[in-house]
């Protein structure tokens, strides 16, 4: 479907030169002199490279149709994760580098959404938090301000975030999906 360029927003799947593009950040520029455009960040689905491109706003770009479905996640290795469709029951496997640095937070039953463009998955967005178990914790240094100061812990997962000092290894805590970082403790 075309689509004027000034109105491409952030996640948003677009093809351009052939290639299709998840669209990251947007920004447009109104120029003192000549016409306004439109500065687009995005990212090649496919190979994961990243590339900014301007575009006056009257240009017309091509947006794809993205279809979304809601499936479990199953197990996985290096290389693909087996999901299945909450509906059909259908499994299929998505490439690891699909879900990029994220694909360590998934856990077997996790529900998922899973995004395809032309019956091809593109994105897999998991929940915002996860709990889970923190597996070793540095002691606290004495002499450290309690109120600001973090260390180091590593979760069950391989991960290593930054935790309070009065975190232990065996603690469950809630942790941010989008960038690894420590929410609260798990209420049991």
């Amino acid at each position: 479907m075309k689509i004027q360029a000034n109105t491409i927003r952030p996640g948003n799947i677009i093809e351009h030169n052939g290639r299709q593009w998840g669209v990251l950040k947007i920004q447009l520029v109104q120029p003192g002199k000549g016409g306004a455009f439109i500065q687009v960040e995005m990212r090649d689905i496919r190979t994961g490279t990243k590339t900014n491109e301007r575009w006056r706003t009257a240009d017309t770009v091509e947006k794809l149709m993205v279809e979304e479905r809601e499936a479990t996640y199953l197990f996985g290795d290096d290389q693909t994760l087996t999901f299945m469709e909450t509906e059909s029951f259908e499994q299929f496997t998505v490439p690891t580098e699909v879900v990029g640095e994220q694909a360590a937070f998934l856990q077997d039953g996790m529900p998922v959404t899973v995004e395809l463009v032309e019956g091809s998955p593109v994105s897999v967005s998991l929940p915002s938090t996860v709990v889970m178990e923190v597996v070793e914790a540095d002691p606290v240094v004495k002499g450290q301000t309690a109120s600001s100061s973090y260390k180091p812990g590593k979760l069950e997962n391989g991960l290593r975030v930054m935790i309070p000092p009065f975190i232990e290894a065996g603690t469950r805590i809630v942790v941010n999906t989008a960038d690894s970082t420590y929410v609260e403790r798990a209420k049991d």
